[in-house]
């Protein structure tokens, strides 16, 4: 039963079916924040283009000898190669036709998005004989992840809600939102590059644990969550349910990071803190029951 239980969880986590159920979570956030109805083909377009671009990350930078690398993701994506790919293609080919649903702004903003999010490891630059993705620029890797996972979780619902004409966001809040979504995704993104310290050094990627030191990493996490919960504090009208919901995974999101280390093993990044996005959506469900 326990062999049972860690195949399912492994297929979940390392075909990358679980990240994308969080950025369908996230999105649901969006929706639960605006008190507006989800839109079915945004979310379906958020779970296969995030499950696409997982694995065609994963592809595109294989070892050389994955089956001895010390990451069981790894091994688990190379010996399962071919189902890989033909979850990748099924992901990319749905993605056709979900874009047809879609606002002419939103299709605008997931081609933006696209290119971003390829440019992140294909070696398009270059200086001298070497050549470089977005990822490899020292410090943006964190920025970038977290600027596309908050545009794609909060404007592109936005954009579509307001297209449709169900609801007008003001800038403002539009701005809020996406603030807030950027440092709670930079916030749990981080304790991954901690994790790879020395893998990234290796590969001479200048991410935020490199530049700065393990334990710096760790103060930058805090201080993203801080200034969430500053912004909420500021720009929240009143103590409501969606405050409490918020504030409360803040403060479970903390002592997660607070908890994690090198030495913990891959299901606690992959489950734990990656679920954290969508407990997130859980709990502002289960707060919007609540009677204040």
């Amino acid at each position: 039963m326990k062999k049972l239980f860690y195949r399912v969880l492994d297929f979940l986590l390392f075909s990358n079916i679980f990240i994308a159920l969080c950025a369908v979570a996230q999105s649901m956030v969006t929706y639960q924040l605006l008190h507006a109805r989800p839109n079915g083909y945004v979310l379906a377009l958020m779970f296969c283009s995030t499950l696409a671009m997982y694995n065609y990350s994963i592809l595109l930078t294989k070892p050389k000898n994955p089956e001895s690398s010390p990451f069981r993701r790894v091994r688990w994506i190379f010996s399962h190669y071919r189902l890989t790919i033909t979850i990748s293609i099924i992901a990319v080919l749905s993605l056709i036709p979900l874009m047809l649903f879609l606002s002419f702004p939103s299709q605008i903003l997931l081609f933006f998005l696209a290119l971003i999010s390829a440019a992140y490891n294909l070696p398009i630059f270059s200086v001298g004989d070497k050549k470089f993705g977005l990822r490899n620029i020292a410090g943006i890797k964190l920025f970038l992840i977290a600027f596309t996972w908050a545009m794609s979780c909060v404007l592109l619902p936005v954009l579509e809600l307001e297209s449709q004409g169900l609801l007008s966001v003001p800038t403002r809040d539009t701005v809020l939102l996406v603030a807030k979504r950027f440092l709670f995704i930079a916030a749990i993104t981080v304790p991954f590059d901690i994790r790879d310290l020395f893998r990234d050094k290796a590969d001479e990627l200048k991410t935020i644990p490199v530049m700065m030191g393990e334990r710096k990493a760790y103060l930058v996490c805090m201080l993203l969550l801080a200034v969430y919960l500053l912004l909420l504090f500021l720009f929240n009208s009143g103590i409501d349910k969606n405050f409490i919901g918020l504030t409360f995974t803040v403060i479970l999101t903390s002592w997660l990071i607070f908890k994690s280390s090198r030495e913990r093993n891959e299901y606690y990044y992959f489950f734990f803190l990656d679920g954290t996005m969508i407990v997130q959506f859980l709990v502002l469900f289960a707060c919007s029951f609540i009677s204040l």
